[in-house]
C-alpha cells in the first residue's frame, strides 16, 4: 500500500518538493558556510520522494543548543519556504476527499521542513 501511496504522492506534487529541496541544497552549498543546510536539504530530499510508511521522531538525545542555533537559521534560509510549499500542497489536496492521505503526508512533513535539525524520518516498522 506504501508503494502505491508514495507513487501517487510523488506525481501528484511530490517531484515538485523533492525539486525545491534540491533546489535549495544546490543554492546553499554554493557558499562555505551554507554546506551543513544544504547537506540537510539534500537529506530531506530524499525522505520527501516517498513519505508513506515513514514518520518524524526526535533524535536520541536531542541535539541541545547546536541545534537550535541550526534549527533559528534554518528558518531563515530555506525553512519557511519549504514548509509553506508543503502546507500550499497539503491545502489545495485537503480539498478533494481523494487527496486526504496525500494532504495528511504534506501535513506530516511540515515539522521537518521547519525545524529539521533534532528530528529524523525513519520507516515505521524500524524500531
Amino acid at each position: 500500500m506504501s508503494l502505491l501511496g508514495n507513487l501517487i504522492f510523488f506525481v501528484f506534487g511530490g517531484f515538485l518538493i523533492f525539486l525545491g529541496y534540491v533546489l535549495g541544497g544546490l543554492l546553499l552549498c554554493i557558499t562555505i558556510i551554507g554546506i551543513p543546510f544544504g547537506l540537510m536539504c539534500f537529506r530531506l530530499a530524499g525522505g520527501v520522494i516517498a513519505p508513506f510508511g515513514r514518520e518524524v521522531v526526535d533524535t536520541e538525545p536531542p541535539g541541545g543548543a547546536v541545534a537550535i542555533i541550526m534549527n533559528v537559521i534554518w528558518i531563515i534560509l530555506p525553512g519557511l519556504e519549504l514548509a509553506v510549499m508543503h502546507l500550499i500542497l497539503a491545502l489545495l489536496f485537503a480539498i478533494t476527499v481523494v487527496g486526504l492521505p496525500i494532504a495528511a503526508q504534506h501535513m506530516k512533513l511540515v515539522p521537518l521542513a521547519l525545524l529539521p535539525f533534532g528530528h529524523v524520518m525513519r520507516d515505521v516498522d524500524a524500531n
